[in-house]
C-alpha cells in the first residue's frame, strides 16, 4: 500500500492549477469535469507516488482554506538540491518566510502557498 492523494482545499480549481503547475512546476496528472462544476483535479510533482486532489471549497469549507494544517507546517516537499529548487521558486514568486537553516534533520526553509498553507522546503541530510 502507499498513500496516493491527500485533499487540499483551494478557493477555485485553476487558481490551485496555477500554482502548482504554473510556479511550483508540477505535472497536471488529471482534470476531469464531474458536473455541476465540480472537478476531479489532481497535481503532483514529477515522479511523485502521491498527489493533491485539489478540492474546491463550499460553503463553510471556505473558512478551512489554507488551515488545513492548523497554522503549523504540515506539508514537506523534500528536494535533492535544495539550493537550486529554493532560488528557482523564489524566482517564480514563492515568499519564503526565513531564510534557509540547517537542522540536524537537514536544510530546510518556511514557506506559505497563496491558500495559507505552510510548507517546508527540505533536503534531508543524509
Amino acid at each position: 500500500m502507499h498513500l496516493a492523494l491527500l485533499s487540499l482545499l483551494v478557493p477555485d480549481y485553476d487558481a490551485g492549477i496555477s500554482f502548482f503547475v504554473d510556479i511550483m512546476g508540477w505535472e497536471l496528472l488529471e482534470d476531469t469535469d464531474l458536473g455541476g462544476g465540480k472537478r476531479w483535479v489532481r497535481v503532483a510533482p514529477a515522479g511523485a507516488q502521491t498527489a493533491f486532489l485539489l478540492a474546491r471549497a463550499v460553503g463553510d469549507q471556505a473558512a478551512f482554506i489554507g488551515k488545513q494544517g492548523g497554522g503549523r507546517v504540515w506539508l514537506f516537499l523534500q528536494t535533492e538540491d535544495f539550493a537550486r529548487d529554493h532560488v528557482a521558486l523564489q524566482a517564480k514568486g514563492v515568499a519564503f518566510e526565513e531564510a534557509p537553516r540547517q537542522e540536524p534533520y537537514g536544510t530546510v526553509a518556511v514557506f506559505r502557498d497563496p491558500f495559507g498553507n505552510c510548507w517546508d522546503l527540505i533536503q534531508f541530510a543524509r
